[in-house]
């Protein structure tokens, strides 16, 4: 009767409420197996990330109940935005469960926290559990992700887990902070104030003497680079100098750009008569086509004919009289026609110089009013105008027209008069020029006569410098005297230093054999301690052993007891 009120004492059942709020699957064993990086010695971030969010304001954990739909998509912007670089994307305003799921399996692989495929709920829950997650959900919303009244606080955990995931990325992509330096001053006044304490007057001066030497070597070094420093700063004003006193890349680009833009003018405009020309050339052999089909079609007629008279002359009948004189008749004609065709050739041979000469001076033509376009822009007259060549045309007003009359010989003119005017304004800048330069001269004679008394004086301090050249070489001498004396007496120095030297190594190889010996003692003493403390391990094994065994068999009379008590008072 009591192992069965025993049984029934069960808790107390939540309320409805406490059931929805709290998080399931508190009876499940958590396994730390996938949260070792997370929680790692070695990474004391991670664990003050998800304290430092788990512990953020109340007020942050209604968004679970989050109905706002700009909340929503704002914290689904910031989600997506997260998971993009591994192709995801929760589609607005409510997303497929695959998608969710996927990225719940994502931003845990993230955490070095992966979710298994077959119960990825219950490894999700035990993650938020163990991250202190300041937001709740049910094993309900997990199976089914994908509903509208699941969505806010599946949002809301995938937001957290995102900013979670963030701050660990951070933490893993900072490069690890530097061992802060040991302050020497502070063990130097620590040292000092404790030898003063002990009156150590004498370890004392050597403490000042050892830490006023480094600070001077310190300050050596500083001064060292220092200099260094500035030695690179001038070298880095002496290049950004030659750098801004060198002419502009992108003005030397602007100009082969407008070079290259005036030759792309000059090719236009040449392709462009070509393509004039090409073009007056088809429609002449256009109109060649057409007579040459005339003529064909004249031939074709005349045989015609021809035919038609030697049928009829086949049946007329002729004497051998008449057929004579219609020979010589035909001779004659033959004779006739040969000499035309001949002097047709002569007129076609002739008619192509022409043609090849005619085509030869426009192009000449066409060359010269180029020469004269280009004289014409470097001019740079008041009005706009190029000479353009009609080839169609059959007198010298119709190829050049006429328009340069009246328009171009009046703007030369006005060039002309403007031309004068400035060369005679030049002329009273160079009579203004020459005054000027008169005075300079008169200038400059002055400063020959005041840099020969400043060479005069050269002169006189020049002597004075070899004075005391002189001087100075007569102190160099004695100053090399000295050197060698105290050459002399360092070398005496140096003597007694290799010997105290010598002496010192003796000492410390001394020194270094008495450590060996201790050292070995040290591990002899040190194994046998280790020898004891395995026999104490073991026998503690075997106490715990034996211990569990005495447990066993006392929980087994127990209940054997047990079900004898039972069984009698049933």
């Amino acid at each position: 009767m009591q192992r069965g009120r025993g049984r029934g004492r069960h808790a107390k059942a939540p309320s409805s409420s406490a059931a929805v709020d709290r998080t399931p699957m508190t009876d499940q064993p958590l396994h730390p197996r996938n949260l070792e990086h997370a929680f790692s010695r070695g990474d004391p971030g991670a664990f003050s990330a998800c304290s430092s969010i788990a512990t953020a304001p109340s007020h942050a954990a209604t968004t679970t109940g989050l109905s706002d739909r700009a909340s929503q998509a704002a914290l689904l912007r910031a989600v997506n935005a997260y998971l993009a670089p591994a192709a995801l994307h929760l589609r607005p305003p409510l997303p497929p469960a695959k998608d969710i799921v996927a990225a719940f399996h994502h931003l845990a692989a993230r955490l070095r926290c992966p979710l298994k495929p077959a119960a990825w709920e219950d490894d999700l829950l035990a993650l938020l559990r163990a991250l202190a997650c300041p937001y709740k959900v049910t094993r309900s919303a997990l199976k089914a992700p994908g509903t509208p009244h699941s969505w806010p606080p599946l949002l809301s955990i995938l937001y957290w887990l995102t900013l979670l995931c963030r701050f660990t990325d951070g933490l893993h992509a900072s490069p690890p902070a530097p061992a802060s330096a040991s302050n020497e001053f502070m063990t130097y006044l620590t040292q000092g104030y404790c030898m003063y304490l002990n009156c150590q007057d004498d370890a004392l001066a050597s403490l000042d003497d050892d830490y006023h030497s480094k600070a001077r070597a310190q300050v050596a070094a500083s001064a060292v680079a220092i200099q260094d420093l500035e030695k690179e700063v001038q070298e880095c004003e002496a290049k950004r100098r030659k750098q801004m006193s060198a002419p502009s890349r992108l003005k030397a680009l602007q100009e082969k750009k407008d070079a290259f833009t005036a030759d792309v003018q000059k090719f236009k405009a040449v392709v462009k008569t070509w393509s004039t020309k090409i073009k007056d050339k088809e429609d002449a052999l256009v109109e060649k086509e057409k007579e040459l089909k005339a003529k064909v079609m004249n031939s074709q007629q005349m045989m015609a004919e021809n035919e038609e008279l030697v049928k009829q002359v086949d049946s007329q009948v002729v004497s051998v009289r008449d057929v004579d004189r219609m020979t010589r008749e035909l001779q004659a004609v033959e004779h006739d026609i040969a000499k035309l065709e001949k002097a047709n050739a002569v007129l076609e041979e002739r008619g192509w110089e022409l043609e090849a000469a005619l085509v030869s001076k426009l192009e000449e033509i066409e060359g010269l009013a180029e020469l004269c376009n280009q004289s014409l822009r470097k001019l740079k007259p008041n009005i706009d105008f190029q000479y353009e060549v009609n080839a169609k045309g059959s007198s010298p007003a119709e190829i050049l027209g006429t328009t340069y009359k009246t328009n171009l010989k009046p703007a030369l003119k006005a060039l002309a008069n403007e031309t004068k005017r400035l060369i005679k304004s030049k002329h009273d800048e160079s009579i203004d020029l020459q005054k000027q330069l008169q005075g300079i001269v008169k200038i400059l004679e002055e400063k020959r006569s005041h840099v020969s008394a400043l060479q005069a004086k050269d002169n006189e301090m020049t002597a004075q410098m070899d004075s005391l050249d002189r001087e100075i070489q007569s102190h160099v001498s004695r100053c090399a005297a000295d050197a060698r004396k105290w050459k002399e007496e360092l070398e005496k120095k140096e003597h007694h230093m290799s010997t105290a030297e010598k002496e010192a190594e003796e000492v410390l190889k001394n020194s270094e054999e008495d450590l060996q010996a201790t050292l070995r003692e040290t591990d002899k003493e040190t194994q046998a301690c280790a020898r004891e403390l395995l026999q104490l391990i073991d026998s503690i094994t075997k106490f715990k052993e034996l211990v569990v065994q005495t447990s066993d068999e006392m929980n087994k009379d127990l209940y054997e007891c047990a079900e004898g008590m039972a069984a009698s008072w049933s």
